[in-house]
């Protein structure tokens, strides 16, 4: 079932918390709940994802505003996997393509982010992908990224449908909260209000974040 904006928000499923107190929406009654999702291996979630997040979490964590990190895989799972999460928890280190990212730019102090990031991270469940993906489970992931599918020519849906194909068949595990969110990548971001509904749901820079987290505050 697909979540929806305005609906009680569906509960995280994790398979560990590597850093701070387990919670979940429903331990949060009250509060504006923040979930940051993202891979250990994305630059762009270190580059700026992060740096938001922990930015709003040191502003407004005394007003109501409860930040969390889950980690999710769904590429890469030699990289986005629970011991990365864990080395990144306890000793800074990064791996991959944002080791790569962040030391060119000059970010890392010998070789480590030279921040703690400072809210509670968990790691996705991750569940070993079986053969369950249909015809129609495949039309629907299309559908949702290619808006204008039913009107392509029958050879490009053809060719559309093969690359999902492959895509899906690629895949060894399935992350539970990035499918249950629907989540089309990563950094995405999840805002849960004081009473558990889900009240945005976004993929990639998000510069309206903050505004949207104050709007919630004063709710």
């Amino acid at each position: 079932m697909t979540v929806q904006i305005g609906q009680p928000a569906p509960l995280l499923s994790v398979s560990d918390w590597v850093q701070g107190e387990p919670a979940n929406f429903d331990q949060l009654p009250g509060r504006v709940v923040l979930v940051e999702v993202f891979q250990v291996n994305c630059p762009g979630c270190f580059l700026y994802a992060l740096p938001q997040a922990i930015h709003l979490h040191q502003r407004y964590a005394d007003q109501g505003l409860s930040v969390l990190g889950v980690a999710t895989a769904f590429e890469d799972f030699d990289k986005n996997n629970l011991n990365n999460l864990v080395r990144l928890a306890e000793k800074g280190e990064v791996v991959g393509e944002t080791l790569l990212a962040l030391s060119q730019r000059g970010e890392l102090v010998d070789g480590r982010l030279p921040y703690r990031i400072p809210f509670p991270l968990a790691m996705d469940r991750l569940n070993k992908r079986g053969d369950t993906m249909t015809d129609d489970d495949i039309l629907s992931f299309i559908r949702a990224r290619v808006p204008d599918f039913d009107q392509q020519p029958e050879a490009h849906q053809q060719q559309i449908r093969k690359r999902a194909q492959h895509y899906f068949q690629s895949l060894t595990y399935r992350a539970e909260t990035f499918e249950r969110f629907d989540l089309k990548g990563t950094p995405s971001h999840i805002l849960v209000d004081r009473h558990g509904v889900l009240r945005d749901c976004a993929f990639g820079a998000y510069p309206e974040l903050e505004a949207r987290v104050q709007s919630l505050l004063l709710e």
